[in-house]
């Protein structure tokens, strides 16, 4: 799990790199043939990994259900994010990662419902889950690197 959480550390560091170097309304802003912006990518990473690690786990997840609500898989963004949002994910992309890191240290994934992602992959367990989590962050990232261009 080492290299996992590495990967996953060097995903977040990336990540936060767009919330340090873009203003609110950049973050905020949809270009055209785009139907999300970045700080909607940012929220849905945070999300999405605590979905498919503790969720699927039968664990309490660190987001709120609102949260889940507005940037889970099939939403887009329905109004700007405030900077007050904006403060809430930036301290949830890190708070997550570290959390994570020392629940799976503390050995407290017991039970996982198996789940199969649209791109056709099945996780068994928390760990194969956290392994995907690090493919569907890259993947969201690639999108902000495009959307970036048009900011």
């Amino acid at each position: 799990m080492e290299a996992t959480f590495n990967i996953h550390q060097t995903s977040r560091n990336v990540i936060s790199k767009f919330l340090e170097n873009y203003t609110l309304e950049q973050l905020n802003t949809i270009p055209e043939g785009f139907s999300n912006n970045l700080i909607w990518n940012i929220a849905h990473i945070v999300v999405v990994q605590q979905m498919l690690v503790y969720n699927l786990s039968g664990l309490p997840m660190m987001v709120s259900e609102e949260m889940v609500n507005k940037y889970k898989r099939g939403t887009k963004p329905e109004h700007s994010v405030t900077q007050e949002e904006l403060d809430e994910i930036k301290t949830l992309l890190f708070a997550t990662h570290e959390q994570t890191k020392k629940d799976f240290a503390n050995a407290i994934f017991k039970t996982f419902t198996e789940f199969t992602t649209m791109s056709g992959y099945t996780m068994k367990n928390a760990r194969e889950a956290m392994e995907f989590n690090n493919y569907h962050e890259a993947v969201h990232t690639g999108i902000m690197m495009q959307i970036r261009k048009f900011i």
